[in-house]
């Protein structure tokens, strides 16, 4: 897969959802992690089982003013608002950084005004920060890896 990406979130502020949120990240292949507003040291999960920050550059923003994203990184924000574009409809960009919002809240108005692109998962309600990460890289590295197509029905699937 050509390309690159980084995944964090803004305001989180529970431990185990950003050890668990980056460990996902550092095994799906990104490049980097970050947090905006971060309400605490996050790198106090214990659930990094992997010790992403040991592998992976993991920046710290105060602000999303103060983010500073490689030359021609998309920001993707991942919100499930009405002008979203829908997860199965989106094209990921080759170098693209996404941010979640906190876990009983959304995305700042102010990030989201930075993001290039807003996306959604489509599903009836919020979902816990960390799968909804999984989710997203999932389907990047579903539509942008080199990987069969699937078979049309599941008689073409069956390995007789």
């Amino acid at each position: 897969m050509r390309g690159y990406f980084g995944f964090g979130a803004e305001g989180i502020s529970k431990p185990m959802n950003m050890g668990n949120l980056v460990r996902s990240a550092h095994a799906f292949g990104a490049q980097f992690v970050f947090t905006v507003s971060a309400h605490y040291s996050v790198r106090e999960g214990k659930s990094d089982t992997s010790k992403a920050p040991n592998h992976l550059p993991w920046y710290d923003w105060d602000s999303c003013e103060e983010m500073v994203l490689p030359n021609k990184c998309k920001l993707v924000g991942v919100e499930l608002i009405d002008d979203a574009i829908e997860l199965p409809s989106f094209h990921h960009p080759k170098q693209a950084a996404y941010v979640l919002g906190p876990e009983m809240g959304s995305l700042s108005k102010e990030m989201i005004k930075k993001c290039d692109y807003t996306i959604k998962i489509p599903t009836k309600f919020c979902i816990n920060v960390q799968i909804a990460g999984s989710i997203v890289m999932y389907d990047r590295i579903r539509s942008l890896g080199k990987f069969a197509q699937r078979p049309q029905t599941e008689v073409e699937q069956k390995n007789d």
